[in-house]
């Protein structure tokens, strides 16, 4: 399904809507109608992404004055740290042979890089466990403000193709301390519960959370 906002008015409406969600309600953040899944995505056109970082500073920026606690995670930094806590010389030996590979055959090459890289990334102890960590260490710091903190992740773009944002948030549930956590997903809707990421990779369903807009 193709938008037909105008020009930037997706994420425009996305955040709007998210930021009523997060102050108005006298209860507590509503970005999902399940108390104890406190997740939702926001989903915006890939190209948008320099204008999606705008207005989540300014988003941002509003809830600290309001007295709210946000922690901003970038998937794209994790994936790099990963990567230089390999041993010194894993990265030059993986992009050679991946030069190799891709001189042959160029599905062969990013096959290969798939298969170095995934084991970073997937899995409870890939980027959902580092995820993981640094969300229960914010919480730690004030517990008892739950509903008036927030998590943002993203530069998901950055893992593109060797992310898939469901299996993040799967491994995710119930390790979050209950605060809301909110995925920024650069990809393309299809459907009321379909995500393609990066508006490339074949539709996704596996989603439970509410997408924004």
């Amino acid at each position: 399904m193709t938008s037909t906002l105008p020009l930037f008015g997706q994420v425009y409406t996305a955040i709007e809507a998210l930021r009523r969600d997060l102050i108005d309600p006298e209860d507590g953040p509503r970005i999902s109608t399940m108390r104890n899944y406190r997740f939702a995505i926001v989903q915006y056109d890939p190209k948008d992404e320099y204008v999606m970082r705008v207005e989540v500073q300014k988003l941002i920026a509003e809830l600290v004055t309001k007295g709210w606690f946000v922690l901003s995670i970038d998937l794209q930094k994790l994936l790099l740290d990963r990567i230089r806590s390999q041993p010194d010389d894993w990265s030059e030996k993986v992009i050679a042979m991946e030069k190799r590979m891709a001189d042959r055959q160029l599905d062969r090459g990013l096959n290969y890089l798939k298969s170095k890289l995934l084991p970073l990334v997937e899995g409870p102890e890939g980027l959902a466990g580092d995820c993981k960590r640094l969300i229960q260490d914010f919480v730690k710091q004030h517990p008892d403000k739950v509903d008036q903190t927030l998590v943002l992740i993203g530069r998901a773009g950055g893992l593109y193709p060797f992310f898939r944002s469901s299996a993040l948030l799967r491994h995710l549930d119930g390790q979050t301390e209950n605060v809301p956590v909110v995925l920024l997903y650069p990809g393309t809707k299809q459907g009321p519960t379909s995500l393609s990421f990066m508006g490339l990779l074949t539709p996704d369903s596996d989603y439970r959370p509410r997408i924004y807009p």
